[in-house]
């Protein structure tokens, strides 16, 4: 089975290294990940975590958009209640502008923080993700403001380029007929959701109208994924998220921790039975072992692609998963 793969970075940072570095080092991943076809590679937007250093996708899309060739770079997402519709309409026209045809706009309803950081960002004023979507479709000429709306002159510059193709993120399955009906792309997040991916696929699917930019639906299935040589080797290197998943549990954010300081931690059967929920929607292996898992969640699913997430204290480490997941699918 020929499955496209693509890359969700979070910039994750791990400890001994600082979030600068994190953000530097996401060229090395997407020009790795352009050379071994995978098919795109977006950023998702975080903020107040001293683990993940994604906190500005759209300056990270144009900086990997510049140093790649052929690999689509977006946004997974763009959290919108942190954002006016106005400007990203105009930040990603901008980045279609400069990089045609490569550039995918995914949006999440979620602030992708805790609560104080969403009070610092939020620009919602008080409408919800549909009515944001709303004015930010209008702001491009996808649809119409009404006669007495007061933006109905605004103009998104650049307005000679399209807006690129919308995915709408989820992890419940609240966004996929809304995705459906809009004719969008779907992203589900199972790589955190304990909630199956089926059911959001199949609303996605039966709600479908094709649009100029999707003429079919397109759903993506993202995939928390740890690939090495061994079944022994990748168990050592996802002790990391397990201690850092139990963390953020907790509320502490944290940088991400060595397998090493995960394996001196002292867990206690509440922890180790939240490790192994956290492992339950986790592919860890072999490289062939890793295949076979994600091709069964596919076709489970009804996935047409999969975006892979990694997160890993050793940067060479997070490279190499990634490395072996692309070759063993080109086999």
């Amino acid at each position: 089975m020929r499955i496209p793969l693509s890359v969700l970075d979070l910039a994750p940072v791990p400890t001994g290294t600082t979030p600068s570095e994190a953000i530097r080092r996401t060229v090395d991943l997407a020009q790795l990940a352009d050379r071994l076809g995978y098919v795109r590679h977006w950023f998702a937007e975080h903020h107040g975590m001293p683990s993940v250093a994604s906190a500005a996708p759209e300056i990270l899309i144009g900086h990997i958009a510049g140093v790649t060739k052929n690999i689509r770079v977006g946004s997974g997402g763009i959290m919108l209640p942190n954002h006016t519709p106005l400007k990203v309409a105009e930040t990603f026209r901008t980045l279609e502008a400069l990089y045609p045809g490569r550039i995918d706009l995914g949006l999440g309803r979620a602030p992708g923080s805790d609560q104080a950081a969403s009070r610092a960002l939020e620009a919602s004023d008080g409408h919800d993700f549909s009515q944001q979507l709303a004015e930010l479709l209008a702001f491009c000429g996808q649809t119409e403001f009404a006669a007495n709306h007061p933006f109905r002159k605004v103009i998104a510059i650049p307005d000679d380029v399209p807006l690129p193709p919308i995915w709408i993120l989820g992890s419940s399955g609240a966004s996929a007929r809304l995705a459906g009906n809009a004719g969008m792309g779907y992203s589900f997040a199972s790589h955190f959701s304990p909630t199956p991916a089926g059911p959001a696929f199949n609303a996605y699917a039966d709600s479908f109208k094709p649009s100029a930019q999707f003429p079919k639906a397109n759903a993506i299935l993202g995939v928390a994924v740890v690939c090495a040589e061994t079944d022994e080797e990748a168990d050592h290197l996802a002790t990391t998220m397990d201690l850092a998943w139990l963390r953020i549990r907790r509320g502490e954010f944290r940088p991400l921790p060595s397998p090493e300081e995960a394996k001196a931690h002292v867990y206690t059967e509440f922890e180790l039975e939240a490790v192994r929920e956290y492992r339950s929607r986790t592919v860890i292996g072999n490289p062939k072992k890793v295949r076979a898992q994600i091709e069964s969640l596919v076709s489970e699913s009804g996935a047409d692609e999969v975006m892979v997430v990694t997160n890993l204290h050793g940067h060479a480490e997070r490279l190499r998963s990634y490395e072996l997941l692309a070759r063993v699918f080109a086999e």
